[in-house]
Formats: C-alpha cells, sequence, structure tokens
C-alpha cells in the first residue's frame, strides 16, 4: 500500500461534502507532478485529505477505489483522474502549524512542495500523521 496527500479548498470541495456524497472522482489536476502522483494510485491506497487555503489541516482518511482514467473535466488527453471514498475523519485534525513545528515531517512534502495538489507521503510520515491526530490539540 501507497500513502497520499491529496489537497482541496474546502469552499470548493470540503471534507463534510465529500462524506455526505461517499465517493467522488479526483479530477481538475493540471499539474505534470501532480498528474504522474495521480498515475502511481493503486486501488487500496491511502490518502490524507488536506483542506488547503481555509483550514490548513489535514481532516480526514480517503482510498483509492479506481486507478488513474481520463479526466471527464478535459478533453486533453495528458490529465486523468482516480476515485476514491471515504475511510474515516481524524479524531482531531492536523494542521500545518503542527505538521511544520514536528521534526519527524521536516521532510514532508507539504513543507517542501506546498504548492503540489497530489503527493505521496512515506509510511512514516502518514503514521506520524494519524499518531498526532489522536492527541487532544495542544497537547
Amino acid at each position: 500500500m501507497n500513502y497520499w496527500l491529496i489537497k482541496s479548498e474546502p469552499k470548493k470541495y470540503a471534507w463534510s461534502t465529500f462524506i455526505k456524497d461517499g465517493h467522488t472522482f479526483w479530477d481538475g489536476v493540471k499539474n505534470y507532478q501532480a498528474r504522474n502522483n495521480l498515475r502511481l494510485m493503486q486501488v487500496g491506497d491511502w490518502c490524507l485529505f488536506y483542506h488547503s487555503n481555509d483550514g490548513k489541516e489535514i481532516v480526514g482518511i480517503a482510498e483509492v477505489v479506481a486507478c488513474a482514467y481520463q479526466d471527464p473535466s478535459t478533453t486533453d488527453e495528458r490529465w486523468v483522474a482516480v476515485d476514491i471514498k471515504p475511510v474515516a475523519p481524524l479524531k482531531f485534525p492536523v494542521n500545518l502549524s503542527t505538521i511544520k513545528n514536528d521534526n519527524q515531517l521536516e521532510k514532508i512534502g507539504l513543507i517542501r512542495q506546498s504548492r503540489l495538489s497530489v503527493m505521496q507521503v512515506t509510511t512514516d510520515e502518514f503514521n506520524r500523521i494519524i499518531w498526532l491526530s489522536e492527541q487532544a490539540p495542544n497537547e
């Protein structure tokens, strides 16, 4: 299993909407590196769902349920989408400030490539985020 981080502006597509929908396709990615990451996703991989711009926090876990296919929002063959479904919300959201101040996450792509909308995370980074999400804020 691989782990990923996907970003969405809550005003565009929030975790709460995702939960209500129960399933969605991740489309509209127009960055080559992010697109390449979508192409690498496999069924069963897990994604950290990050609210960008407003909130700036990881709020839940999603699972890839369909591998890359032609992005339905464009006829341009270069772009792809994947299907995802919610797995679970995090007990407590993990905000960007917490991530930036955690020595074990100093190399996470969210800090190094802050504008990239789809990025791989290591197993250790994923597990650290989950651990942080179990801690009450300000602990």
